[in-house]
């Protein structure tokens, strides 16, 4: 194991419009950190791997939205989430069982009905793909866990180390990344630096400077991701 997953980033235009509606729709915190980005905490107790970061940018959106959550629902419909400030692209249909939104930026996100025996909010992060069980295969040998494939092409990671949520799901999609992601995740490294990511396939795109202190990095499919050196004992 390489690294442990650490949290998921959004980028926004107005942070803390976009933080604000996600502490709605998962009961939690939107907490400004000083720098105009703010980050959302579902639970209590401060930042963890279940906490959202949405950081400013000055792109605006474009192209789809390649990384989204999957949340179930507590009630029978997805009104809450559209009186919140979610907007309904897709309902149920012949094809689908389930309800497409987007956030105020944009960001599409996928809601299911309830299930018993399942709380609901965030149950699983979907990044599209073009060979998915290449994929999950490369992302379980960097933060463990194990594979799981279905006949439909779909491939998934269970019980990545530090993972807050049920699935890490990779659908297959016919079309290639072709700009930077608008939702992206972190890792925290093992080692004290990124040499095993790298020579485990990961592409450096930036290395520590004096504006930021991790690495970015892509993934063979071009996903970036941020990776964190170890905390040092106080």
């Amino acid at each position: 194991m390489i690294a442990r997953f650490k949290d998921l980033c959004m980028d926004a235009a107005d942070t803390r419009s976009l933080a604000g509606f996600w502490a709605r729709i998962l009961g939690g915190e939107a907490v400004d950190t000083g720098d105009g980005d703010f980050r959302v905490d579902p639970r209590p107790g401060g930042a963890g791997p279940e906490s959202i970061w949405v950081n400013r940018v000055p792109e605006p959106r474009t192209g789809k939205t390649r990384v989204h959550l999957d949340l179930r629902l507590a009630d029978a419909d997805p009104a809450a989430l559209l009186a919140a400030g979610a907007r309904l692209v897709r309902e149920p249909d012949a094809e689908i069982s389930w309800w497409v939104l987007a956030d105020p930026e944009g960001n599409q996100f996928c809601a299911f009905a309830p299930r018993e025996g399942r709380r609901p909010g965030p149950f699983e992060m979907v990044v599209d793909s073009a060979d998915p069980t290449a994929q999950a295969t490369w992302w379980a040998g960097v933060v463990g866990g194990r594979v799981k494939t279905t006949a439909e092409g779909h491939a998934s990671v269970v019980g990545a180390a530090g993972f807050p949520w049920d699935y890490w799901v990779f659908d297959p999609v016919p079309e290639r990344k072709r700009v930077k992601n608008r939702v992206h995740w972190d890792v925290d490294l093992t080692g004290p630096d990124a040499t095993a990511l790298i020579a485990a396939g990961a592409t450096l795109l930036r290395e520590p400077d004096d504006t930021v202190g991790w690495w970015v990095l892509a993934d063979p499919e071009g996903n970036e991701f941020c990776a964190f050196a170890p905390r040092r004992p106080a």
